[in-house]
């Protein structure tokens, strides 16, 4: 149940390198050249190579998208977005590259833990080596230290203003009627909502709520626990929890709040803002890669097609074409039964 806000690698892969992580396509099995420009760039090209290469490693560190990674019609997307940091990636000063090199090295020690003996053959598999994995991190850490360290503090100071909802902390407890029962059958939203009406009618006839968790709750984090989340910040949560936990009056029971896990039943126990003086270094950094991801985010929304001077992408095969016809621009991926916002691609390499 973290908010996660400070950026792991894995996340910035997601948010920086990848926020459409789920399309890196793959140009593999065509008949192009390797050393053919597929974009050129003001400052640089990236080849046929370079850019198969990449979709290797995004399939490395996160093989649960692989089945995107066919599909002609995001290539051309995600290529401009490599482009971007590449030419964000040389425009940074030295000692971003030297952070970034840095926390590689940090970074590839923990895959080598993660992965013990099987991190040679899962490199082999793969089609790539320990340096091709550096490279990549490299460059995505690279453009997001060289962010970092332009993010000032008024900037920080007036992020936190913006956003200091999230920040208040509440201990609270809810009972969740998933859309997947405990026995893992599915249940229609309908279904969900009726349950959850006559959970909220016990509650409010004055049924202990820690006791309706435990027989009701699909929520396997806070089930045991009686339904309680003690003392997070609220930001933690859904966007439709988030806003209960934050408004709802202490100490009553909520009508049936809706998320994409199902029902919530939500009581608040306590609920303590906070000032920005309060806020962990922790907390502050945690701001610092929000601001770096919308700036990043502006960046390819903005600038970076005034930056491309050429795409010239070969396709690939009818089938990829075809698979990609409905397959839409986001990942599905099951949710898990907490109400905790958390990216959906973060774990890729844990």
């Amino acid at each position: 149940m973290s908010l996660n806000k400070t950026k792991s690698w894995k996340v910035l892969l997601v948010s920086l390198a990848a926020a459409v992580s789920f399309s890196m396509l793959a140009a593999c099995g065509n008949s192009a050249d390797d050393n053919q420009a597929v974009a050129t760039y003001k400052g640089g090209t990236i080849t046929q190579k370079e850019f198969a290469m990449d979709q290797k490693i995004m399939k490395f560190l996160s093989p649960q998208q692989a089945q995107y990674l066919e599909i002609d019609a995001f290539k051309e997307s995600i290529l401009k977005q490599e482009v971007g940091f590449e030419y964000l990636a040389s425009q940074a000063t030295d000692e971003a590259k030297k952070q970034a090199e840095k926390e590689a090295d940090t970074q590839i020690a923990s895959i080598k833990e993660q992965l013990g003996d099987t991190y040679k053959k899962t490199l082999k598999d793969a089609d790539v080596t320990e340096k091709d994995i550096r490279t990549y991190m490299e460059r995505v850490l690279t453009v997001y230290q060289d962010m970092l360290l332009k993010v000032t503090d008024d900037q920080v100071a007036k992020e936190f203003e913006a956003t200091k909802g999230d920040f208040t902390v509440a201990t609270l407890r809810h009972v969740l009627i998933g859309l997947t029962d405990a026995d893992n059958k599915e249940r229609t939203s309908e279904e969900a909502l009726k349950i959850a009406k006559e959970v909220k009618a016990k509650l409010d006839g004055g049924a202990d709520f820690a006791a309706i968790a435990k027989e009701y709750s699909d929520d396997t984090g806070s089930k045991e626990a009686g339904g309680e989340y003690k003392d997070k910040a609220v930001g933690t949560y859904v966007e439709e929890f988030k806003k209960a936990a934050q408004t709802l009056p202490l100490n009553t029971i909520s009508d049936p709040v809706e998320t994409s896990y199902g029902y919530h039943i939500i009581k608040v126990e306590s609920r303590t803002d906070k000032t920005f003086d309060q806020l962990t270094d922790e907390q502050k950094e945690g701001i610092k890669s929000s601001i770096v991801s919308k700036n990043l985010e502006t960046f390819m929304e903005k600038d970076l097609e005034a930056i491309i001077e050429n795409i010239n992408l070969p396709k690939s095969s009818a089938a990829a074409d075809e698979t990609g016809t409905n397959s839409g621009t986001e990942a599905t991926t099951a949710p898990s039964a907490s109400p905790s916002a958390s990216p959906s691609a973060t774990d890729a390499a844990e």
